[in-house]
C-alpha cells in the first residue's frame, strides 16, 4: 500500500488518473450511430399539448377553414355604370403666374368689314336783294347757293330740311339799312330761336348771328323778318352779296 503525499505533485497526478479514462471513452460513446426504427409524427391539435385535466370544461375544438381565393377567382365583370359626381370641393387659392409663352404665328387676313356709313349736311346759300318789312312776317328767301348737299335747302321755301337727325350748326350775315331798324328771327319749325338785331344808326354796319340747334327728322330750320309794326330792313344789290345763311352737320345721332 502506498502512502499519498499531500504535496501539489501528489495532488495533480492523482486528478490526472481521475479524469482521463472517461474522457478516452467519451469519443467512443457519441460517436456510436443509433439504429432504432425513426419516430412517427402524428397530427396533432393545438389543444392536444394539454392533459385531460387541464382542458377547460366544455370545451370544443376550432375548427378554421381556409379556402384558395385562386381557385374560386372567376372571369372578370363588365364596366359598371358612372357614378353620380361628388359634390365641388372647396376652391383652391389662386396659382402664381406662369411664364409667358412662345409668339404664336401670324393668322390670316379676315373678311372686309361693311362699309362705314358717313352722313354728311351742309349748306350755305346767299341773297342779293334787299327787303323791307311788311304787313306780316316775311321769309327769306335765297337766290345764290355755295353749298347744298344733297338738296337738302330748299331754294323756293327760303328753309333747310333736316334729314339726318344730330346737331347742327347755322350762321347769319346781314348788313343793316341806314336810320332803319334791323330785326330778323332765327326759326325751328314755328319757334323762335334766336334774334338778329341792329338798332337805326346813320351808319350801315354787318350783323351776324350763330347757334348750335339739335334737329329731329323733318325739322325746318329758317329766317323770318319782323313785320311793319316795327320798319326794318336789310340791305343787298346786284352786285355784292351782304346777306348769307349757313348750316352744317356738327354730330348726327
Amino acid at each position: 500500500m502506498h502512502t499519498l503525499t499531500h504535496t501539489p505533485q501528489g495532488w495533480g497526478a492523482v486528478m490526472f488518473g481521475v479524469l482521463v479514462p472517461p474522457l478516452l471513452i467519451l469519443p467512443f460513446v457519441t460517436s456510436v450511430p443509433h439504429h432504432s426504427s425513426p419516430p412517427t409524427e402524428t397530427c396533432r391539435r393545438c389543444c392536444d399539448s394539454l392533459g385531460p385535466a387541464e382542458r377547460p370544461p366544455g370545451h370544443t375544438p376550432e375548427i378554421r377553414t381556409i379556402i384558395n381565393m385562386t381557385i374560386l377567382k372567376g372571369d372578370k365583370g363588365d364596366r359598371g355604370d358612372k357614378g353620380t359626381p361628388g359634390k365641388s370641393g372647396q376652391e383652391g387659392s389662386t396659382g402664381w403666374r406662369g411664364p409667358e409663352g412662345p409668339k404664336g404665328a401670324k393668322g390670316n387676313a379676315g373678311p372686309p368689314g361693311d362699309p362705314c356709313k358717313t352722313h354728311h349736311a351742309a349748306f350755305s346759300v346767299g341773297r342779293r336783294k334787299a327787303l323791307h318789312s311788311e304787313e306780316n312776317y316775311q321769309v327769306l328767301v335765297f337766290d345764290t347757293v355755295f353749298v347744298n348737299l344733297d338738296k337738302h335747302f330748299d331754294m323756293f321755301s327760303g328753309k333747310f330740311r333736316c334729314h339726318v337727325p344730330g346737331v347742327y350748326f347755322f350762321n347769319v350775315n346781314v348788313h343793316t339799312w341806314n336810320f332803319k331798324e334791323t330785326y330778323l328771327h332765327v326759326m325751328q319749325n314755328e319757334q323762335e330761336r334766336a334774334i338778329v338785331y341792329a338798332q337805326p344808326s346813320d351808319r350801315s354796319i354787318m350783323q351776324s348771328q350763330s347757334l348750335m340747334l339739335p334737329l329731329d327728322l323733318g325739322d325746318d330750320v329758317w329766317l323770318r323778318l319782323y313785320k311793319h309794326e316795327r320798319e326794318n330792313a336789310i340791305y343787298s344789290d346786284d352786285v355784292d352779296i351782304y346777306i348769307t345763311f349757313n348750316g352744317y352737320l356738327i354730330k348726327p345721332e
